[in-house]
């Protein structure tokens, strides 16, 4: 018998090599990045800072945000054309890439 490690694998309920889970959770990781780019091709990452291109009404918040406006440390969500942002007032702020530029 090996010395080697073995992982209970959750999706198939067995017992595997931890060096074939590890190679399984890679894959798994490359596969799932999404590629965001904002209005100009950029490529947006987490904790970006980006600028908006165009004036945004806010629903539910009864603001507008204006042009030019600065938005701090981004998250993207998965979607490739949605960030999740953080703006003072404003809860839960959600806005297309194809709005905001790279700062």
């Amino acid at each position: 018998m090996s010395d080697e490690e073995y992982v209970y694998d959750e999706a198939s309920g067995e017992w595997i090599p931890a060096s074939e889970a590890a190679a399984k959770a890679e894959a798994a990781d490359a596969g799932d990045s999404v590629e965001v780019r904002d209005a100009v091709g950029n490529i947006l990452q987490d904790g970006d800072q980006v600028t908006l291109i165009k004036d945004l009404d806010v629903k539910g918040a009864g603001q507008t945000l204006k042009r030019g406006t600065l938005i701090k440390s981004i998250r993207l969500t998965g979607d490739s054309q949605e960030i999740d942002c953080k703006f003072d007032g404003i809860k839960g702020l959600v806005l297309r890439a194809e709005f905001v530029r790279k700062r």
